[in-house]
């Protein structure tokens, strides 16, 4: 079992589900990370939470690594990791 943060907020007329995982994801392939996210999608939705989910992730050098729909590219781009911590409303537990 693993426990994530979560910012599960309404930005742009859009549910996200904003999910922190570990810098490794970031060196993932993009089938390993789209596979992942889809199980955390299943979690999220299994827990009541509404919304895309999108993982975040420390990518160095201040630098907030996502995976998220192409629209929404801008917004994170203009987030920061420290900006999603002050989010966080939430926890998921995945039963991996």
């Amino acid at each position: 079992m693993t426990t994530f943060e979560v910012a599960h907020l309404r930005e742009q007329g859009q549910d996200m589900i904003i999910i922190v995982v570990g810098s490794a994801f970031g060196t993932y392939s993009n089938q390993e990370q789209n596979r992942i996210a889809g199980l955390l999608q299943q979690a999220a939705t299994s827990a009541g939470l509404g919304g895309t989910v999108v993982p975040v992730w420390d990518a160095g050098l201040g630098r907030m690594g996502f995976l998220a729909p192409r629209p929404w590219t801008p917004f994170f781009r203009s987030l920061s990791l420290q900006d999603v911590a002050l989010s966080i409303n939430r926890e998921l537990t995945v039963n991996w």
